[in-house]
């Protein structure tokens, strides 16, 4: 059976989240083609384009239908309709996705990248650099470096001198959520980790150099080369 799935509308300010919406035709797709626990749903590919949405939306919902026992994700091999799924109940509440905290990093981020790079100072430079160094530390031990992103990213924030901006800084990352720890943990890879200290590296020696054009750049860079990466797999 391929029923084709009709297109979303576009999502009001008082709708759900595009990816609840998403979610639901999912639950929806799994009772109308009677797909039993155990059986595998379509490719990503064909679901975005049965359900005319993007890739991106597609993995946010997968992802919050994943946290509320619907799917199981199997890495390598595709999205299953869990064995103990109960496709009735309602998704829990929920935070913004991963992709549109993304967006909005990369949106506010470069501007406060740049700001940084014209307002640091020595000492505000020395503590972004000591993010960096303590991911690096951590890269090497294969521990969690969570903490020193977060650590790095504020750092930055604060170097502005501006306080209004850290408080934003903290709040995006806040909203990573159960989502997003998810996402990392299907996708992310040991080439998306040497990268990531590589983009810091960058963006470190343009705050440094005092290059607000350079640190804008390289700031919008990493976080598109986040987004691809997850968005892709």
């Amino acid at each position: 059976m391929n029923k084709k799935i009709s297109p979303l509308p576009e999502p009001a300010s008082q709708e759900p989240r595009l990816y609840r919406v998403v979610a639901d035709r999912i639950v929806q797709m799994i009772g109308a083609e009677r797909i039993a626990p155990g059986e595998r749903l379509p490719s990503e590919r064909d679901l975005s384009i049965k359900l005319s949405v993007s890739r991106a939306s597609l993995r946010e919902a997968l992802l919050a239908l994943e946290l509320g026992g619907v799917v199981e994700v199997r890495s390598g091999s595709g999205v299953y309709v869990s064995a103990a799924a109960d496709v009735e109940a309602p998704l829990g509440e929920a935070g913004p996705g991963p992709f549109e905290v993304l967006s909005a990093r990369r949106l506010i981020e470069a501007e406060v990248a740049a700001i940084a790079a014209r307002m640091a100072t020595d000492s505000a430079i020395d503590a972004i650099l000591r993010a960096v160094e303590e991911m690096e530390r951590q890269h090497a031990d294969k521990s969690s470096n969570e903490q020193a992103d977060r650590n790095f990213h504020l750092a930055i924030a604060r170097a502005t001198g501006n306080s209004a901006l850290v408080g934003v800084m903290s709040y995006l990352w806040d909203q990573r959520g159960h989502m997003w720890h998810k996402l990392k943990q299907h996708f992310q890879t040991e080439e998306l980790r040497l990268e990531t200290l590589a983009d810091h590296r960058r963006i470190v020696a343009a705050i440094a150099a005092h290059d607000p054009a350079e640190a804008k750049r390289a700031m919008r860079a990493h976080l598109e080369r986040v987004t691809r990466t997850f968005s892709r797999g």
